[in-house]
């Protein structure tokens, strides 16, 4: 069966399982770069898992901007594959990753510049400036390779072509995970070391993916493809745009978050609350991974006219990723002081982490209908809709509750922000939703 067979004819539940399997694994992957550095830093000290901490939110920025061009292009070239149009979807590929490589390198450069006050600006203080800048310039180094393999990943995964998109992302966490305690306890490099690995498996993994763009059916990357205009760059803002507001608010909300602890408590606040963002998004990831295995679904169906298939996979996703965050949450909820103490064995540490967690778990399944929804609006190119509410969770909510609750309440009001948000978010989302699937 040819690739517009298999997305359009396979049962719904099946063909996103099958898509869904190599996707749960890329995000979890992609979680186990963030993750890992804290883990083995962890060993170190306060201050350096803080300073891992504080660094997040750069790395939240370029990821937003490599999905923004990802999903960009990705979610183009799906709805033209789906309507038959292959030449336009070859251009946009290429357009869209040379688009991405050239953000790449203006970030590097931009933000080996202003390092130092952007370390300041991160939230980093007197004991924890060194090893931010430290992390962050290896981490700036990087930013083209990252950029870019969320690009190929994306536009492989939009193809079909989940499994290889897989088997790239998984070769660069082995790297990864491999350096990190060779790097930073064995020749003690320190956080230096932990950026070394995550970087070298960004590395690994961008050269996996672009060989990938010569198998089979998938499109091939080419320079004589390339077509810089409005007419690429709007369906890239407009696909894209709802995964760089999440993504990029994701940033702020951290950065704002990091101040606020900081503020607040200090070094332990700071750490402690960097574990629980770290655990909250890997086990987010796995139904994040979920929800893209029905992207692709969406968008090919969505272009082919099959808004039945759309539904379907819609309501299908929205289910069983209600019932795995429910368990989830439950995991998190009773586990929380072991989860907290396996990054950190500082008391003051796991005190602060373990509130945060079981606040954020307790509405964790919230994340269902909020997510699944945006998915689904941005497959299938409703870019206004997707972005109020790739926006919501981490922006338009809570901005104003991470700058107004802290104060109210103290350090209770950090650790309560996110949740509160996630209440207000799904509110707006349903009706959203349902505006979208009656016309459907």
């Amino acid at each position: 069966m040819d690739r517009a067979g298999f997305l359009t004819k396979t049962p719904v539940p099946r063909l996103i399982v099958k898509l869904a399997i190599p996707t749960i694994l890329s995000m979890l992957v992609t979680g186990i770069y963030n993750t890992a550095d804290t883990f083995f830093v962890g060993k170190i000290s306060t201050q350096a898992t803080a300073a891992v901490g504080l660094v997040f939110s750069v790395m939240a920025i370029i990821q937003a901007l490599g999905f923004f061009c990802g999903h960009g292009s990705g979610n183009y070239l799906s709805r033209q594959l789906g309507a038959g149009n292959n030449k336009e979807a070859d251009e946009m590929a290429s357009t869209g990753f040379a688009i991405a490589l050239i953000i790449g390198i203006a970030v590097a450069v931009t933000g080996l510049i202003l390092i130092t006050p952007l370390a300041y600006l991160l939230g980093a203080s007197s004991t924890t400036l060194k090893d931010t800048v430290d992390y962050m310039r290896i981490i700036l180094l990087g930013a083209p390779f990252m950029i870019g393999q969320f690009v190929i990943n994306n536009q492989l995964r939009f193809q079909g072509s989940a499994m290889y998109a897989m088997a790239g992302l998984m070769c660069g966490a082995v790297v990864n995970v491999g350096l990190d305690p060779l790097l930073i306890l064995v020749f003690d490099m320190g956080v230096s070391g932990a950026a070394t690995a995550t970087v070298c498996g960004q590395m690994i993994s961008f050269f996996v993916l672009l060989l990938g763009t010569r198998k089979g059916e998938n499109i091939r990357l080419s320079v004589k493809n390339i077509r810089f205009g409005w007419h690429f760059a709007g369906e890239i803002i407009n696909g894209g745009a709802p995964s760089l507001f999440r993504q990029g608010l994701a940033a702020v909300s951290t950065l704002l978050l990091n101040h606020a602890a900081g503020a607040i408590g200090g070094d332990p606040a700071i750490a402690g609350m960097s574990i629980v963002t770290r655990v909250m998004m890997l086990t987010a990831s796995a139904f994040i991974g979920f929800g893209q295995g029905y992207q692709p679904v969406c968008s090919f169906n969505y272009g082919a006219g099959l808004y039945k298939r759309v539904k379907e996979g819609f309501f299908f996703c929205l289910k069983y990723g209600a019932i795995f965050l429910c368990a989830a949450a439950a995991v998190c909820i009773v586990f929380a002081p072991h989860i907290i103490g396996w990054f950190r064995d500082d008391p003051e540490v796991i005190a602060i982490g373990t509130d945060a967690l079981r606040y954020q778990a307790a509405t964790l399944p919230l994340l269902s209908p909020v997510i699944m929804t945006n998915m689904m609006l941005q497959s299938a190119g409703k870019g206004v809709k997707a972005s109020v509410t790739a926006s919501a969770r981490n922006g338009l909510f809570f901005i104003p509750l991470i700058l107004v609750l802290p104060g109210l309440f103290g350090l209770p009001g950090v650790e309560a922000a996110q949740p509160v948000s996630d209440v207000f978010s799904v509110c707006l989302t349903i009706p959203l939703a349902w505006s979208e699937l009656k016309k459907m």
